[in-house]
């Protein structure tokens, strides 16, 4: 049996789940959350989660943010991320991040099982257009995206910045200094030859990269 977590902010998108893995006599939805806090509190109770299916997009704690943080805790613990986001630098953050598997939400429920059963038995998932897409990326570099030179960090203050956080705002949900944030702001704007936040925003959507 997969004990599984579900961790979406929409109660709509968890409802949607629990029906369709119900059912699967092999798959018990054990608990859920809305956020990164409600997946940390429910795995500080309870170490018996065969899988956890996350969500990249929810509030507080950035997406790879928290899954390096439950990586460093519950090591053995899958990751399936299940997420909007079909660009495949989003994916490959996550991945490297320490996520075993990842699946976009416009995938089939037979998709989405496959990939539940297969990351929950220790394997590998990745949607299959975006490995496609991952391959050519990496055999291509030269034709990546700018924001795909910025590091963990400077994408995650890019991430901030466009969804219209202030440096301050920045500044205490990372818990690092304004000074810091306006350092890493500035060196991605660099990296990627912007020159305004007006333009940072269009980035972001021309890319699809808000969360």
């Amino acid at each position: 049996m997969i004990r599984l977590l579900i961790a979406d902010d929409h109660a709509i998108v968890r409802e949607g789940l629990k029906k369709i893995l119900a059912l699967n006599q092999d798959i018990d939805v054990a608990a859920e959350a809305a956020d990164g806090a409600g997946v940390l509190q429910h795995l500080r109770h309870a170490a018996d989660f065969n899988l956890l299916l996350l969500d990249m997009s929810m509030p507080g704690i950035d997406g790879v943010s928290l899954i390096g943080h439950i990586k460093a805790y519950h090591a053995a613990l899958p990751i399936l991320i299940f997420s909007m986001h079909n660009e495949p630098q989003v994916a490959f953050r996550a991945i490297k991040a320490g996520a075993a598997g990842y699946i976009v939400k416009d995938s089939d429920p037979e998709t989405l099982l496959e990939a539940i059963r297969k990351v929950a038995g220790g394997g590998k998932y990745i949607d299959p257009t975006l490995a496609e897409r991952l391959a050519f990326d990496a055999a291509f570099p030269e034709q990546l995206a700018p924001h795909v030179l910025l590091s963990e960090r400077e994408f995650e203050v890019f991430r901030l910045l466009v969804a219209g956080k202030r440096i301050n705002d920045i500044a205490d949900q990372l818990a690092i200094s304004n000074k810091t944030v306006s350092t890493h702001k500035q060196h991605l704007m660099e990296k990627m030859k912007i020159h305004n936040s007006a333009d940072l925003v269009r980035y972001a959507v021309q890319h699809n990269l808000f969360s």
